[in-house]
Parts: C-alpha cells; structure tokens; sequence
C-alpha cells in the first residue's frame, strides 16, 4: 500500500507575515492528521522573504506538540548549514518528547544567496561533504563516532528514522548508506524513475533501513475543474520562476493578479514548464498522474506539498487528495493498494 503524506513550507503570503504563515502551518498540520495523512513535515529556508520556516526542528516540535497521531519531521534540515551533533541533540530532544513519530528528513542545500552562506559560516563546498556529515550526525545515535567521551544525550540510543534528501547522483548515496530515499521529478519522470531504479540496484541494508524505501515527492493540487486545480499552483510556480531571474523568492501572490501582470516571453514560459511539471486536475485526472506516477517509481510513499495562495481551496484540495488515496476509505484508480 502507498503512504501519502504533507510537506508544508510555510509560504508567507502578502496578509499576515511570517508569524502567521508559521502559526497557519501547526493549524494546517491538524487538519492534514485529522483526514488521514501518514506524516507532517516543514522544511528549512533561510533570509527567503516567501519562507516562514527557518528552523525545522523547533517548528517540528510545535507542530508535534499540537497533533497526537501523525508522524511529525523535517524535509528537511540541510545538514552542511549545522553541526551533526547539535543536529542530533535537536532530534533527541524531539524524540524524548514525541516517542516514536519524529522523522529526521535530511538534506545537502546550502544558502540561496552568497550573503545568506556567509552569515551561515558555510560555503558551497560544505554541500561536497554530505556523505560524511551524515555518518557523523547518525555516529551520535549508535555511540560510534569520532569523538571520544562525547555522548549526544538524549539522541545516543534512540533511533529516529533518517531520510536523505536527494535529487540523481544523490539517490546514489542513499543507497550507499542505506537510507530511505526522498525524491523529486524535477528533471522529469523519466530521469526520477532511472535514479529510483539505481537506488534500488545499489542499496546497501543497514541498521536503518533493512530494504530500500522511496518517498516521491511532488506538487499536487484537486478541483472540481482542470482549469481551478492549475490555478491552485500559480502561485508558488511564479514565485519560483521569479527567484530565478531576481535571486528573491517572494510572498504569494493571488494566482488571477499573477497571471494579468506583464512578464517577460521567458518567465511566461519557465511558469507554463513549471506548472507543466507539476499535478493537478480533477479527482479522476489526478488518480491517473498519480497511479502512473507511483507505477512508473514504484514509490512506497508520495509526499505531496501545495503552497496556494487560497488557503481553504488548499485544504479541499487535500480532502480530495486523501479520498483519491483511500485515507478517508475511498480508492480511486488503485493510486492506493
């Protein structure tokens, strides 16, 4: 059977700020445990106008501590911007509090900007030692590492179940580590579902995984009509297309006054590939994206994330999602079994 769960990045949209957007995530958290999902996670931004949520773990911890039955983690702390073992106290800490529904989502991004990695200590090259940040941090758990006499408490002997990030070459060192893997279509799903198959091919049991376990991650919106479901998407896809020409990723913006603002032929274009890359549809369109989507990966779980501007259709969007999965015990088109 295939898990679907939440990814939400805590958009900033133009009304509220950020403490809003981080006060609508742990709400929104609630209402995703309530109709079924399987996990909640946040991810880490930094100096991102449009990104509330700047430290994962503490936002975790507040959206653990407002939920009772979902597993609650991060996807994902990006390791070369911390020390592993204040990376492994933070995730003890979670643990100690939440047993056994805390995920360690982890992954290899450094600062947007140049300015952001400075004021991190971290420059791009800090990305080049991934594999070893990894050992390291998961060294505090199992009492192995480098360090003598340092002891992570509470992280040393817990196990929280790590999961690596990754797009291509970076399913190759899950594998490697035998990690569950995260995973995106964003060089398409031809390409997605070659490096799954090369994680598969080469992974390596561990004590943290003893097979090989893969998250597909992807927008996904649901309405009534074709047309409203893209529409739910605009949004985040411009503020997307816009980081990449003014190094900026903004607040949202309602999708009608995106579409009627001039833009330049390229941006019009990078928007339409962006939404074309994404899910969305009616119910039976995104059955048959999705059912294909897992066949094709053979995905053991679809994290889904929708970052719209209109936060209720966003919620019905998940309602929807959730009964196309059987969450809410409808299936449709065997996305679930």
């Amino acid at each position: 059977m295939t898990l679907f769960s939440v990814l939400d990045r805590s958009p900033v949209r133009r009304v509220g700020g950020p403490a809003r957007a981080l006060r609508d995530t742990v709400a929104f958290a609630r209402d995703i445990e309530r109709l079924g999902y399987h996990r909640f996670w946040v991810s880490e931004h930094h100096g991102v106008p449009g990104v509330a949520g700047s430290a994962p773990t503490v936002l975790a911890a507040a959206v653990a501590g407002a939920t009772g039955r979902i597993r609650v983690g991060t996807g994902g702390v990006m390791l070369p911007n911390h020390r592993p073992l204040v990376v492994a106290e933070q995730f003890g800490v979670l643990e100690a509090l939440h047993p056994g529904r805390i995920d360690m989502g982890l992954g290899r991004s450094v600062g947007f900007t140049a300015g952001v990695r400075e004021a991190l200590g971290h420059g791009k090259e800090a990305a080049e030692d991934f594999g070893a940040q990894i050992r390291e941090l998961l060294g505090f758990f199992t009492g192995e590492h480098a360090f003598p006499g340092v002891h992570a408490y509470p992280a040393e002997g817990l196990r929280v179940p790590p999961f690596l990030l990754a797009t291509g070459s970076g399913a190759d060192l899950a594998a490697e580590l035998g990690l569950p893997l995260v995973i995106a279509p964003v060089r398409g799903e031809r390409a997605l579902a070659e490096a799954v198959t090369r994680y598969r091919e080469g992974f390596r049991p561990s004590e943290w995984a003893r097979e090989p376990y893969v998250v597909v991650s992807t927008a996904i919106a649901v309405a009534d009509s074709a047309a409203d479901a893209r529409l739910l998407l605009v949004s985040e896809a411009w503020a997307t297309v816009y980081s990449r020409s003014h190094g900026v990723f903004p607040p949202l913006s309602p999708p009608a006054e995106i579409l009627a603002m001039p833009m330049t032929g390229r941006e019009r274009a990078r928007l339409e590939e962006t939404l074309d890359g994404q899910i969305s549809g009616t119910p039976a369109e995104v059955a048959d994206r999705v059912g294909s989507l897992v066949s094709a990966t053979g995905a053991d779980e679809v994290l889904a994330t929708t970052a719209a501007h209109d936060q209720s259709a966003r919620l019905d969007s998940f309602a929807a999602l959730a009964e196309l999965a059987g969450l809410r015990g409808i299936v449709v088109s065997g996305i679930a079994g």
